[in-house]
């Protein structure tokens, strides 16, 4: 379904002020335009009403806004909340509300489908059909503050990027969502609140680092072995882990940010002391954490989680050799919305 006309949050402040002056208008109603779209987050332009109505129809003419809408909730046992949120072309992302009594965090998604095949994910069985806006992106945040709030009375903490999708295949538009949602002209989060998890693209790494990004970075590793990683994660074919080491050498070195490696425990394939000892060697060359993911399984793949004493003795040895280990429980699971089921399935 084509867009009928122009998505005016396409447009930056500059470009709608040309439009108004262009139209004989005030140029600065653009700024109150734009903190209409970004900062009180409108869907339509029925809401602008410091607009005069001959202002708000000359708009209505030429632009709309494609605003995301949540097609169907589920809430997990857990009070996880699981959205199925319709784009304007019927495509469908999904987002969730992960709530614990400390913080209360959106996992959104930067892309329809995925195009690397992990084989453990139920997104990587989809194909990528293609990247969301920074638009499609600002309003998957918005709409989960608005659970959050609504559902729990509590605001938005945290926001993790890694729903369905690479975020760093839709480089320039994830950066523009972060800049939607922590600038004072948007929704003002702080930058450190934010996750953005990537699969591993080493040039990409290193843009971050060049583009000295505030918010933090979590590398989805789950095998710290070449052989093991390609069997699981074909795009190590192609960003091998010494690369990877070297791109987050420089990621560090142009940010001073500490990274976040995450580290799913499979039954029999990346769980033994080896393992933890290959995990620490990769870990030990920047400042990082370690989170140990439980595995969340996924129909039509080959593994299995691994058992609680092989996970403490996992965690156990790489917290002897110093590193900083976080053991993350699944949230969600009863709902398909736990890490690595996102896969945008209708009931």
């Amino acid at each position: 379904m084509p867009q009928d006309k122009q998505d005016i949050r396409k447009l930056t402040v500059e470009e709608l002020q040309d439009f108004f002056t262009t139209k004989g208008e005030k140029a600065f109603r653009a700024k109150q335009v734009y903190e209409w779209l970004w900062q009180k987050s409108a869907t339509s332009f029925a809401e602008m009403t410091n607009l005069s109505k001959a202002t708000r129809e000359l708009l209505e003419h030429h632009f709309k806004i494609y605003n995301v809408l949540v097609e169907e909730e589920q809430k997990s046992i857990d009070r996880t909340i699981k959205s199925s949120m319709q784009l304007f072309d019927n495509e469908v992302v999904e987002g969730v509300l992960i709530p614990t009594p400390k913080r209360m965090t959106a996992c959104i998604s930067s892309q329809v489908g995925c195009s690397l095949s992990c084989a453990f994910c139920a997104t990587g069985k989809l194909d990528r059909k293609r990247n969301l806006e920074a638009s499609e992106i600002y309003d998957q945040v918005v709409l989960i503050k608005n659970q959050a709030a609504k559902e729990y009375n509590q605001p938005l903490t945290n926001i993790v990027y890694m729903g369905m999708g690479e975020p760093l295949l839709n480089y320039k538009n994830v950066l523009q969502s972060v800049h939607h949602i922590t600038s004072p002209e948007g929704l003002g989060m702080s930058p450190k609140r934010i996750t953005v998890s990537t699969a591993g693209i080493a040039k990409m790494i290193r843009k971050l680092g060049d583009d000295e990004v505030k918010f933090n970075l979590a590398l989805s590793l789950h095998a710290a072995n070449d052989q093991k990683r390609n069997q699981i994660m074909p795009i190590n074919e192609s960003n091998s882990l010494v690369e990877l080491r070297d791109a987050l050498k420089h990621y560090f070195a142009k940010t001073k940010n500490p990274v976040t490696y995450e580290y799913i425990l499979f039954y029999n394939f990346n769980d033994s002391l080896q393992d933890a000892e290959e995990l620490y060697q990769f870990t030990k060359h920047i400042p990082c954490k370690v989170n140990i993911i439980e595995y969340n399984p996924v129909s039509e793949t080959p593994f299995a989680k691994a058992d609680e004493k092989t996970l403490d003795k996992f965690a156990g040895y790489l917290e002897k050799r110093g590193v900083t280990v976080k053991v993350r429980r699944s949230r969600g699971k009863d709902i398909d919305a736990a890490c690595g089921q996102l896969a945008g399935k209708k009931n």
